[in-house]
């Protein structure tokens, strides 16, 4: 499984990013694909998901300025910042959960790096 991620950059504050991750190679169902981000000295925390049946989760730091979707034929995960804060940079990690009936492989993009500046 592969797990392509891009859009990340240097943005100054109240910009806005989009970030892509498109997956691929897995034979099973696409179950979740979510976002998570680690900052400098922190542990990696999950900033947005959404299931396969479309249901989105945002982290309250993040709601009201992030949009997480999907795009189910093509297997990607989109991240739309806006008004984006010093505190959102980090490394961007994007997340893909296949399989059911119980049985659930998680598989983990190599990051892309956001930061907000000025």
């Amino acid at each position: 499984v592969q797990l392509v991620e891009s859009g990340g950059g240097l943005v100054q504050p109240g910009g806005s990013l989009r970030l892509s991750c498109a997956a691929s190679g897995s034979s099973y169902d696409l179950n979740l694909m979510a976002w998570h981000r680690q900052a400098p000295g922190k542990q990696r925390e999950l900033v947005a998901s959404i299931t396969g049946g479309g249901s989105p989760y945002h982290a309250e730091a993040v709601k009201g300025r992030f949009t997480i979707s999907k795009d189910s034929a093509k297997n990607t995960v989109y991240l739309q910042m806006n008004a984006l804060k010093p505190e959102d940079t980090g490394v961007y990690y994007c997340e893909a959960q296949f399989g059911g009936g119980g049985t659930y492989m998680d598989y983990w993009g190599d990051g892309t790096q956001v930061t907000v500046s000025s």
